[in-house]
């Protein structure tokens, strides 16, 4: 106001000596209209002024009046706020450069604009006035008006040169040192400021608001008690905004002078810059809490700093991790390890915070990178480390617990060390497990024999040979097999691994497969006599102890041992019934034969076996001398089993029955109608043979020339040649010459394309080019045989022409064949090979409720391989997250964890935490992303989806820094998977907006 008041007083001191030289010229000249318009400006009337002095500057033709008037007429504008009022006065300058008022309008304009605070203004027409022509009052008022003017502005350049030149000023110096301190201050040249500051202190007027300076100042000096003291001072007379930065100067003083509990509560007394803190300030308030040992609410703090690269932000990252380390979570601390760690602005904090994080991985897992290579990346890095001892044991060990075997693989790859061959032993063989659970037997064998190589550890060495031999026995190299497993029964600690159990059972089947049934019922009897817990294998053991049985016909043991498998279990307990039916009638017994198979009829209405006991039974009333039966049960199995193969065989029957009755024509329709809806087959060739001697009996062999040539499938002249052919070719095949077999069997089809043995030819011809590998070639066969009436081999031919279908994933093709292979299969393996990739080939194509449909029929098979039911399961569950059930979808993936191995089970975890998230139950999704992250890390896509739940468990749980900063990772580290990014950045872009309102660090994307 001071300054106000001073200015306008020299102003109105200017006006009247203008006045008093104007008035002269106007008597002067006589001109009354002059006067009055001067008195009207001096009244303020500036618009009426005005309009005067623009009449009188064009009707007058004086010079000088003119230029007065025109000086006026500027002067008015500029009071009156007009638009061109700039124009004007620039206009008078041009018009009348040797007027005397030129410097002095300059001046009074910018004046008039300080006088009334304009200041941007006052500075540009300040910048027009020639200082050298003013009078020295004039010059210090100058100087003064224009420094201030330019410090308001924030041209601080301007400002210091003119205000330095009053700072002695008796009138303006302390405002001056006061403006040219604060500039100093903003500049941070706290000693130009401090000295400016302290020239002025003991001014009344400046003493309050100094004080927050100075204090500020001290601080910034390092002078923190004196600091603490003029804040302290200061805060009971402050207002809000001055209260905040105070607290923050007297907490910060503290701090640095390591009073940390002195320090807590002025730090939280501070607001915020526009009600935000910056990443500094959240350290310093989390580091007074961590050195108090108040760690729950250091971590509280420091996790507030998010996506922060600098020496704070490692720092606050350690000892974030050194918080979460002292209250037990160990996942947060090994994010927060892992971030300080990637940073080199303190080395030494670096290094520890490395060592932290490999430890901790060790411990708990890690998602991000393998254990192995964690720890290998710190020996890489610090190897003259004292630590190194420590880890290089943890490291070997790692190997095996990471269960990320085949990476730990690459890593052990060259390492020559004892403790490097032993690991390399143990992981090639969880390595090989891994491959064999997956049915990858070519790849499980391979590492069985590289983790035999090595033989460091007895036991393993065992658990690599018994699995090698397994790996050979679903390879079909049983011979292998059987020198495998005993090879494992001669070692001494055989019987202290988990799979000594069931070594007989697994001798016992690989003599089965050879058709050694006498060493493989020994083998099956030994198991039985070991193992009565497990009632599952025990059922499976009696059945095949049982076909041994039977097959090398003591059939009264196989009724007993079927009687035996039927009482442990329910599994194919219709089989069982069958066979033992079966076996009565082979030891003479036809009467209970025949019963015994009436009675399965009627008890399975829905077995795979039930056209053969059908087929059976009808032969056993033929045997029994009741045809009338037979021929009912033969008509009753043609018309419930038309596809059957023994709808054929007992179509064929019939006839013969009919024959040996002497009812010929009964017997020629018969024949007949197998030759005409089974063409191709051996009982349509037996049936054309039969009719032939009926036909000769009657005398009527024309009619059965004329009869057989509509039958594309027999060529009567040529049906010698056609035999001999054949024959030659299915003798190099059961000599199992297969090159040789597999040239004449084309060469039988070339020379007979319909030939009688064609569908057998096909069929052999398949199985040969199969058996070489050469699937492409095999196709075509299998395709032949399927399309033919149903056979022997169609069963067979259409699990063949399936899988070679499913293996070049045509998925459109495999379906109707695997339809056709779960209609007609006999052996219920194949209708559930049938049913499971049915499932798998809908689920492809995107039929989501037809791959439930078949994923719900293969559960309702018993006795299902664990892989088959996780499977199942898994489909259900992905087909259920497809169409947005995900009620059904949690069901079924807490079936799949409860069995599934490898990437099925991690797939399966991933899920359980996902649900978990969205229950709102963080802490504990939170354990199953760690799970998956410790026992499953080799699975990268489910560790990073879990990564992203996890992200968003702790955002939720109030962590934002680990929230940012496993997002941040995820998108850094799994580019490769581009549906996990989006996601990853996604989230992250909503938490950074959201944390961006209260920390004015957080930098957010546009």
């Amino acid at each position: 106001m001071l300054v106000k008041k001073q200015l306008t007083f020299l102003i109105s001191l200017a006006f009247c000596f203008q006045i008093l030289a104007q008035e002269s010229a106007v008597y002067t000249s006589s001109l009354g209209d002059y006067q009055k318009a001067l008195q009207l400006y001096n009244s303020q009337q500036y618009l009426a002024s005005q309009n005067l002095f623009t009449q009188i500057k064009k009707a007058s033709n004086d010079k000088n009046i003119q230029s007065n008037c025109a000086f006026y007429i500027a002067n008015a504008a500029i009071r009156l706020n007009q638009q061109n009022a700039d124009v004007l006065m620039e206009r008078f300058v041009e018009e009348y450069p040797t007027s005397t008022k030129r410097n002095t309008a300059f001046l009074d304009v910018a004046d008039y604009y300080f006088t009334n605070g304009k200041y941007a203004y006052a500075q540009k027409w300040y910048a027009k006035v020639e200082d050298n022509a003013l009078s020295k009052a004039d010059k210090e008022s100058y100087n003064f008006n224009y420094g201030y003017a330019s410090f308001i502005t924030k041209n601080y350049k301007d400002a210091k040169k003119y205000l330095t030149r009053v700072e002695t000023s008796q009138k303006y110096g302390s405002q001056a040192k006061y403006y040219l301190g604060f500039m100093s201050y903003e500049g941070d040249d706290y000693d130009g400021a401090n000295k400016y500051f302290e020239q002025v202190s003991n001014e009344e007027k400046y003493k309050e608001k100094l004080s927050y300076y100075q204090a500020d100042l001290n601080f910034k000096l390092g002078k923190f008690e004196k600091a603490i003291e003029l804040a302290k001072e200061k805060l009971p007379t402050s207002d809000r905004d001055e209260v905040s930065e105070l607290n923050k100067i007297i907490g910060e003083s503290y701090f640095n002078l390591e009073q940390y509990s002195e320090a807590i509560p002025y730090l939280t007394e501070y607001k915020g810059r526009k009600g935000k803190w910056s990443n500094t300030d959240y350290y310093q308030l989390g580091y007074a809490y961590y050195k108090q040992k108040d760690y729950d609410k250091a971590i509280s703090e420091f996790n507030k700093i998010v996506s922060a690269d600098n020496s704070v932000a490692q720092n606050a990252y350690y000892h974030l991790g050194e918080s979460y380390v002292n209250v037990g979570k160990k996942q947060e601390a090994l994010n927060a390890f892992r971030n300080a760690s990637q940073m080199d602005y303190d080395l030494k904090i670096q290094e520890d915070a490395w060592l932290n994080y490999a430890k901790i991985s060790y411990e708990i897992g890690n998602a991000y990178q393998s254990v192995p290579q964690v720890l290998t990346g710190y020996l890489e890095k610090y190897p003259n480390t004292q630590y190194k001892e420590e880890v290089e044991t943890l490291l070997i060990d790692s190997y095996i617990t990471s269960k990320n075997y085949k990476e730990a693989l690459e890593l052990l790859k060259n390492k020559n060390s004892f403790e490097s061959k032993v690991a390399y032993q143990k992981v090639a063989f969880y390595r090989g497990l891994e491959l064999f659970n997956d049915s990858k037997y070519q790849e499980a064998e391979s590492l069985f024999d590289k983790s035999l190589k090595e033989q460091q550890d007895q036991k393993f060495t065992a658990r690599a040979t018994f699995w090698k031999a397994e790996t050979d026995y679903n390879l079909t190299n049983y011979d292998d097999a059987l020198i495998g497993f005993k090879q494992f029964a001669q070692q001494s600690v055989a019987s202290t691994t988990s799979e000594f159990k069931n070594l007989d059972y697994n001798i016992a089947y690989t003599y089965f497969k050879q058709k050694n049934y006498d060493q493989a019922t020994t083998y099956f009897n030994q198991y039985i006599q070991k193992n009565q817990s497990d009632k599952v294998r025990l059922n499976d053991a009696y059945l095949r102890l049982a076909d041994g049985y039977f097959v090398s016909s003591r059939y009264s043991e196989a009724i007993s041992a079927y009687d035996n498998a039927m009482q442990v279990g329910t599994m194919e307990n219709d089989y069982a019934f069958f066979q033992k039916a079966m076996s009565h009638g082979f030891i003479g017994n036809e009467s209970s034969k025949t019963i015994q198979l009436e009675q399965f009829i009627s008890k399975y209405p829905t077995s795979k076996l039930r056209d053969d006991a059908m087929y059976a039974l009808g032969n056993s009333y033929v045997k029994a001398g009741q045809d009338a039966k037979a021929i009912a049960i033969y008509n009753q199995l043609k018309k419930e089993y038309s596809n059957s193969p023994f709808a054929s065989k007992g179509q064929l029957r019939q006839g013969l029955v009919y024959y040996n009755a002497s009812q010929n024509q009964q017997a020629l329709n018969t024949f007949k109608s197998v030759a005409k809806d089974y063409p191709g087959t051996p009982e349509a060739n037996q049936a054309v043979a039969t009719a032939r001697l009926i036909y000769i009996d009657l005398g009527k062999v024309n009619e059965y020339a004329a009869w057989v040539r509509t039958l594309d499938f027999v060529e009567v002249t040529d049906a010698d040649l056609d035999n001999a052919t054949y024959e030659a070719a299915e003798k190099q095949y059961l000599d199992e010459n297969v090159n040789e077999a597999i040239k004449q069997f084309n060469g039988y089809l070339n020379q007979f394309p319909k030939g009688l043995h064609a569908t057998q030819a096909h069929f052999y011809l398949a199985q040969l080019y199969f058996k070489k590998d050469l699937k492409s070639n095999a196709e075509p066969h299998y395709a032949y045989v399927v399309n033919q009436s149903q056979s022997e081999f169609s069963e067979e031919a259409l699990l063949r022409l399936a899988q070679i279908q499913l293996d070049k994933k045509d998925w459109n093709a495999a379906i109707p064949t695997l339809q056709r292979l779960e209609a007609e299969a006999n052996f219920p393996q194949n209708s559930l090979f049938a049913q499971s990739n049915l499932m798998q080939a809908n689920y492809q194509l995107n039929k989501y409720n037809q791959a439930v449909a078949y994923a719900e029929k293969v559960l309702g098979n018993v006795n299902l391989d664990n892989k088959i039911r996780s499977d199942a399961y898994v489909i259900i569950a992905r087909s259920a997250i497809k169409t947005n059930n995900e009620a059904k979808a949690r069901t079924a993936y807490a079936q799949v964890e409860t069995f599934a191995t490898g990437e099925t089970a991690a797939e399966a975890l991933y899920y359980n935490a996902y649900f978990k998230n969205k229950d709102g139950l963080y802490n504990e999704s939170n354990k199953i992303t760690q799970r998956l992250a410790k026992d499953y890390s080799g699975y990268k896509y489910y560790g990073a989806k879990g990564l992203v739940v996890m992200a968003k468990n702790f955002y939720a749980l109030g962590d934002a820094f680990q929230a940012t900063y496993i997002l941040e990772s995820v998108i850094k580290n799994f580019s490769n998977f581009e549906d996990v990014k989006a996601e990853a950045q996604t989230e992250l872009n909503k938490i950074k907006a959201e944390e961006a309102k209260t920390n004015s660090s957080v930098i957010t994307e546009d």
